[in-house]
């Protein structure tokens, strides 16, 4: 039977008109929503049955540990799957459909897929890392509680037929008995369920399905989201509307320390739209009936804010100088404690210096979020937010520290932004919006311009400073290798510590901001291995305490990262300093081979111990047809005298976070020397 859907919250298509009152709908509450679908309690033989829907919780949190909090069966053969991993535009949502549709042996379209709303979906903390499949199909995630209802169900199926397990066939949703025909032999899921509700726990021990067995997964599924995309009928954060709604738009001090001396309101004087000012400490916005209202008021009221000098920016010439003259937070990811003896007896030593600016997210889209505060702040204020966090709950972590408003009384509805590429603006915004809401009491709308983007919600990627050195064998081998990386950090982002004052916002609202605190004694030597932020060579053994964790050969390593203060706001770009670090160490690999005349891949091959990370290497560059020569190859010189085309292939390698995938690439790059451009 094909389930009763008739609005759609998985993202796959458009809302109808009404969108707003369909979303109220699934997310006033969990006990609503259970309520609507007429779901009841059952026991599967773990204690009594339990009649009527589950009693809220007073924490606004949902039981991770119940089935029932990860997937309901519905009595029209309706299947809905809670889910806390977001889509930030890399397929997540298809990919939760399909394990949700392989796992409970049902086509993909009988699966509702609800995503990222506190108080209804389990709390799985932020969609970051390229962590969510990992987590999904764990012991702890979506998997093992799909397979812990269609183990329940097998059972329902058995004492039905009044037989073994082992003699039952499930296709579709439906169970049917080896050998027996199908009429009066089958039975389905809505018709063992009956519209209760599991009341098991999930079992982290669960079985999955054989992979042998798979009809979903590991197949070519199209995105659901992509239809709609294309079209432009896709309901992203910035056409969430709601009843009432006002807009809003911050003003962001010129320059970055500055703080409100004055505020003139009579610049707003006869503006249209009733604009309203808000000021939090340094925080400023207006609000006003449309949003271009609100953008003319807020221009308006940029000229009528006095601000007191701000900080003294170190010269963007003198930024990696700087950073490697402040004082640092120290600590060392290997020390083999050996490093300076044998780098003394190397036959030739090696160094180099690579530097990497900070990086701007530069979002698709200018961010955007929705925010209604009701009743000011303190035990009977409510809120409700329509955002593009990374995560729900530690979005309401902040709120609640921000507002002063118990987290029970906060709902986060997770609506996608467009992409996502880390912490862009989808946080801010929702600050912003929560802050001018609360003080007006009705709902607002921010949509930030490219402007605000850029300045005034903008964390930016890490600037670094990697110094390498090697120490190598008279045969050309590395016997020593000593790395120090420098990062810079500033706040990085509010959902670190849920702490307001880590955003922008928040900081200028007034609350603290975590400081980087420099160490005063010398670093203590690391008592677990961990590669998260590919800081250490691949190239090395990743002792610690005498133990080999890493991919290499090189027994002599020293790895520091120094972390320093920064004049601007900083938090997580795509994979996090793993670009930095692995351009670094790439390079200089690349440097110590020209320097030696070897060609780059063998001489790469030659340091590594890891056999899979070694047939990645031999697979990649076999299928690229790489040429094994001496580094750099000749014959195609680089010189304002060669105003043709050159051409070079490089090779570059890494171990994902020291455990995420095996990677080898081999780029090919054509120049114009006259240009200097791409040919």
């Amino acid at each position: 039977m094909k389930p009763k859907n008739p609005f759609k919250l998985d993202g796959a298509g458009p809302l109808p008109e009404k969108a707003i009152e369909a979303l109220d709908h699934f997310e006033a509450s969990r006990r609503d929503f259970l309520k609507t679908a007429g779901v009841m309690m059952i026991g599967f033989g773990f204690g009594a049955a339990t009649a009527g829907a589950q009693s809220p919780n007073p924490s606004g949190n949902v039981d991770a540990t119940q089935v029932d909090s990860w997937v309901v069966v519905g009595a029209d053969e309706s299947i809905t799957v809670f889910a806390g991993k977001a889509e930030l535009g890399t397929g997540m949502r298809t990919l939760q459909l399909q394990l949700a549709a392989e796992e409970l042996s049902v086509p993909l379209d009988r699966i509702t897929l609800i995503l990222c709303r506190s108080g209804v979906t389990p709390n799985q903390g932020l969609t970051v890392g390229s962590l969510s499949t990992m987590t999904q199909f764990g012991t702890g995630g979506l998997r093992v509680a799909l397979d812990t209802a269609r183990d329940a169900l097998y059972q329902l199926a058995s004492q039905r037929f009044d037989v073994p397990v082992s003699e039952l066939i499930l296709q579709d949703g439906v169970f049917g008995v080896k050998g027996r025909g199908p009429i009066g032999n089958t039975v389905s899921y809505g018709q063992l369920v009956q519209g209760k509700r599991f009341s098991l726990p999930v079992n982290s021990r669960a079985v999955p399905n054989d992979p042998s067995t798979w009809r979903v997964l590991g197949k070519s599924v199209p995105r659901v989201d992509i239809p709609t995309k294309a079209k432009g009928t896709f309901e992203y954060v910035q056409k969430v509307r709601v009843p009432g709604m006002l807009h809003g738009r911050v003003v962001r001090p010129p320059t970055l320390g500055a703080h409100v001396q004055n505020i003139d309101n009579s610049v707003l004087n006869g503006l249209p739209g009733g604009p309203q000012v808000v000021q939090v400490n340094d925080f400023v916005g207006v609000v006003a009936d449309t949003e271009w209202h609100a953008i003319n008021a807020a221009n308006a009221l940029a000229s009528g804010i006095t601000w007191s000098a701000g900080d003294t920016l170190p010269a963007q010439t003198d930024l990696y100088t700087y950073m490697t003259q402040q004082p640092s937070r120290d600590s060392f990811s290997v020390n083999t404690g050996d490093v300076d003896q044998v780098m003394a007896s190397a036959a030739k030593t090696i160094t180099a210096q690579y530097r990497y600016p900070y990086q701007m997210h530069g979002a698709l889209a200018s961010s955007c979020a929705v925010a209604d505060v009701r009743g000011g702040t303190g035990q009977t204020a409510t809120v409700k937010v329509w955002s593009a966090t990374q995560g729900v709950y530690n979005m309401r972590a902040v709120l609640s520290n921000l507002l002063t408003i118990p987290a029970a009384n906060i709902e986060v509805l997770f609506v996608e932004g467009s992409g996502c590429y880390g912490h862009n603006g989808a946080d801010p915004v929702t600050h912003d919006a929560a802050l001018l809401s609360q003080a007006v009491g009705k709902p607002v709308r921010v949509q930030y311009s490219r402007r605000d983007e850029m300045t005034g919600g903008e964390h930016y990627g890490h600037p670094m400073v990697s110094n390498e050195k090697v120490g190598l064998d008279a045969s050309g081998t590395i016997i020593a290798w000593d790395c120090e990386s420098i990062l810079m950090q500033r706040g990085e982002g509010a959902a670190i510590g849920n702490a307001p004052g880590n955003g922008i916002p928040g900081a200028l609202a007034g609350f603290p901001t975590a400081q980087v605190i420099p160490s005063t004694t010398p670093p203590n030597n690391p008592t677990a291995y961990s590669n998260g932020t590919n800081i250490v060579p691949s190239y090395v053994t990743g002792s610690v305490n005498g133990v080999s964790f890493g991919t290499g050969t090189i027994a002599s390593q020293r790895v520091l990262l120094r972390v320093v203060a920064g004049p601007l706001w900083t938090a997580w770009l795509r994979s996090p300093d793993r670009l930095q670090n692995t351009f670094a160490h790439e390079s200089f690999m690349d440097e110590i081979a020209a320097s030696l005349k070897a060609d780059p891949v063998q001489y790469r091959l030659r340091h590594l111990s890891d056999q899979r990370f070694i047939n990645v290497v031999n697979i990649v560059t076999q299928r690229a047809r790489w040429d094994t020569r001496p580094s750099p190859k000749g014959g195609n010189p680089f010189n304002p005298g060669n105003t043709g085309v050159v051409n070079g292939r490089g090779f570059s390698c890494v171990l994902y976070e020291g455990l995420d995938g095996y990677c080898a690439m081999v780029a090919e790059v054509r120049v114009r020397v006259s240009t200097r451009a791409p040919s």
